[in-house]
């Protein structure tokens, strides 16, 4: 996680970006007592947003605490591609 000001964000913002970018680094701009602005990829975005979606309903997240559960249990279960 890298952190700066709004000062140096301005300076710097090519490689800034270019490190939450390349580097799936998060970069946190301070503006001021207790404010700020995070700055994440649009990969790491789509991700925290497909993750809120799986965990959108109970019965989401009962079928995805089951799946890990067996992952770390070490059982397997085969599934057929749907085409």
């Amino acid at each position: 996680m890298l952190s700066t000001t709004l000062s140096d964000f301005r300076k710097e913002t090519k490689q800034y970006l270019d490190k939450v970018t390349n580097e799936r680094e998060t970069l946190i701009i301070n503006r001021g007592k207790d404010t700020g602005v995070v700055i994440i990829s649009l990969e790491e975005y789509n991700s925290l947003n497909a993750t809120l979606h799986e965990m959108s309903s109970k019965k989401n997240m009962e079928v995805l605490d089951e799946s890990i559960k067996q992952f770390k249990e070490g059982k397997k279960k085969e599934h057929k591609l749907i085409e």
